[in-house]
């Protein structure tokens, strides 16, 4: 053994680490898995455009540790000179006071590895922006059964002979956003795998690269500051399995979000709000009231006037309904958008009374009535992210600001110039617009808190209302808890970990690809991560586009999950509405919802327990759910197959 080189073992598992180049090593008995030789801890500081290596610390020190749960390596380093280690643009040497600690350690009782950072001092001359710690493993070979799953969305599969390179999207791997539903990640090579999970996600994400041709995935951990400061330890930890696959990894995670609280599933939620049972097997129906775009929206359409607004009356929105259940349509759940004065994505959180030129407070009452009497089930689309500069309440004060005293604004959606709200104001505001909805006596089963499962934490640095992320996450969660102390069934635009406890159903939790233009190069395998360990928890619609390329309602069925019936767009282009509403014969989109709807039915309250990709590219796949039930799907020849060993 090198003379740097520290290691301890225990129980079969050996962990190995080298002073020189700061390289982990763990020996599982059957392989290894070893940080890559090229790549070395580093971190990132505003002042300076290249990074500050972990090596480079002026004063570093390395010891073993033991306590009466496990043991490990402790690493301090302290006092940078980025002359030496990153380069001065002053060209004089500076030395930049920061002290932190890692750990890595084994915990005897279940052998779990955890890499732990630790800022003792901060830099506020030089704040950190970013963190690479533990890095990577060597994860190079030309085999397709080495592969990475990632939780980008609902979840993805690349293994290494992927002939298309992996781009991550704007949320750029964080943890909590629809980025990462789920805050883990992993690999597998020939049956041997780890899987990583942070334990402290809300100010964390991944890094994934996959250049085709390369036949080499890397994956690491990000660490990122909290309103400008790095300020807490940050946990990670590593489960490595033999004779494994991804379901395998997925599963022992399914037991760790059991083990910390955070698996609630929907049989459990019904015992408080009996009706979450009526939504399994029913059909989605997504329309709208008011549109209302603003010339100051950067979806204003100057050059045709007439796109921008747009009315529906309430009492049409009833005749259609009972248009659905002429039609057979026995279950159904109508999602309303743009119900307020002001029209959709106008005004939030000042949505204001019905639309009057609809039909007002009374003629939404008579669609909630006729909702009640059909037997289907109504929410509405709020939000309470998005401030809105033209709301009656809108406040600098109450807006979100940045360390640097900043407030971020855009003008991207219909209602023009906004913020964002700081997240501890939302609850206020959820109580105040929802006790006016029940006093007006409009009746709702559901309600839909637009991009709180999709977006990251906010963070807030007014001092009146000081927020970091992870108190965001708690603020959402207070949203939809105050949802359903009032039996109203809370849903979001997408699924989030954080949010699993609390929340019923969503708008959707699809495969990444669906979100981008059809016929877009696939990253990798769609493969059902966040349902492998949170099925039974969640309600997802899916979308039932047929398109050339392939058939959505095989992804539908493979999920388990419910139909979109109609899925009207508030705005063309994004959010996976590129086409209009499929042209097909209306008996056979209904015969397709029935198929979906039937199916749910049967497995929307039972784990997923397994899934199985049956060939080379992932066209031929199955699911198998643990009340027997399974189905298998070729894609390819736009096929399904449904089957039970009851």
């Amino acid at each position: 053994m090198k003379k740097s080189m520290i290691q301890f073992s225990y129980d079969g598992l050996c962990l190995q680490f080298d002073k020189e180049n700061l390289r982990y090593s763990i020996l599982t008995g059957k392989t290894t898995w070893e940080t890559d030789e090229f790549f070395s801890p580093f971190f990132r500081v505003q002042s300076c455009d290249k990074p500050i290596y972990f090596k480079d610390a002026e004063v570093q020190k390395h010891e073993l540790v033991k306590s009466g749960v496990g043991e490990g390596i402790r690493s301090s380093y302290r006092d940078f000179v980025l002359s030496k280690a990153a380069g001065s643009e002053s060209g004089k040497e500076e030395t930049l006071s920061f002290s932190f600690e890692t750990f890595v350690w084994i915990e005897y009782s279940t052998k779990q590895v955890y890499f732990e950072w630790i800022p003792f001092t901060e830099a506020p001359e030089n704040a950190i922006e970013q963190v690479f710690f533990p890095g990577p493993f060597s994860f190079q070979k030309e085999r397709n059964d080495w592969y990475t799953i990632l939780p980008k969305e609902q979840g993805i599969l690349i293994p290494n002979t992927w002939d298309v390179s992996f781009k991550q999207d704007g949320f750029n791997g964080r943890f909590g956003t629809a980025s990462a539903y789920l805050p883990v990640f992993g690999q597998v090579k020939e049956g041997e795998g780890y899987l990583a999970e942070s334990l402290t996600p809300w100010n964390m994400g991944y890094e994934a690269v996959h250049e085709a041709g390369t036949n080499k995935t890397a994956v690491q951990f990000r660490i990122e500051p909290s309103l400008g400061q790095m300020e807490y330890r940050r946990i990670m930890r590593y489960l490595f399995l033999s004779d494994c696959d991804y379901t395998s990894l997925l599963k022992c995670y399914r037991e760790l979000a059991r083990e910390e609280g955070k698996l609630k599933t929907l049989k459990e939620k019904e015992v408080s709000t009996p009706s979450v049972k009526r939504l399994i097997g029913a059909s989605f129906v997504h329309k709208g009231i008011k549109t209302c775009v603003q010339p100051d929206s950067e979806f204003f359409d100057q050059d045709a006037p007439d796109k921008n607004n747009r009315l529906v009356p309430f009492r049409k929105r009833a005749e259609e309904m009972r248009a659905f259940k002429a039609d057979g349509v026995e279950k159904l759940y109508l999602h309303l958008d743009g119900w307020g004065d002001a029209g959709y994505d106008n005004k939030h959180p000042d949505v204001g009374p019905a639309c009057v030129e609809a039909g007002g407070w009374e003629g939404m009452r008579e669609l909630s009535k006729t909702m009640e009497e059909l037997g289907y089930l109504f929410g509405i689309h709020d939000q309470y992210r998005d401030f809105y500069k033209k709301a009656e309440s809108y406040d600098d004060d109450l807006a979100c600001k940045s360390a640097d005293g900043s407030i971020f604004t855009h003008a991207r959606w219909a209602g023009g110039p906004q913020a964002y709200l700081c997240t501890s104001q939302a609850p206020y505001y959820v109580r105040r617009n929802f006790e006016r909805l029940l006093s007006e006596g409009v009746h709702l089963d559901a309600a839909y808190l637009d991009v709180f499962t999709c977006n990251e934490g906010d963070e807030c640095a007014n001092p009146r209302h000081k927020m970091r992320r992870r108190d965001s996450y708690e603020y959402r969660n207070a949203c939809f808890r105050y949802l359903l102390s009032k039996n109203i069934l809370p849903s979001s635009e997408e699924v989030n970990d954080w949010a699993v406890p609390w929340l019923v159903f969503c708008h959707y939790a699809p495969y990444d690809f669906m979100l981008r233009e059809p016929g877009s190069p696939k990253y990798g395998i769609p493969i059902p991560m966040f349902n492998l360990v949170y099925h039974d928890c969640l309600i997802i619609p899916w979308m039932m586009e047929k398109l050339p390329e392939e058939d959505y309602m095989l992804y539908a069925l493979l999920n388990g999950g419910a139909p979109y019936l109609v899925r009207d767009p508030a705005y063309m282009g994004i959010d996976g509405a590129f086409t209009p509403e499929e042209e097909m014969p209306w008996k056979t989109h209904l015969e397709r919802v029935r198929a979906v709807s039937d199916f749910h039915e049967k497995v929307g309250e039972a784990e997923l327990v397994r899934h199985e990709i049956l060939d080379e590219k992932g066209y031929r796949q199955r699911s198998s759910f643990a009340n027997g039930y399974s189905v298998e799907v070729d894609f390819k020849e736009g096929r399904y197959q449904i089957s039970s060993i009851k």
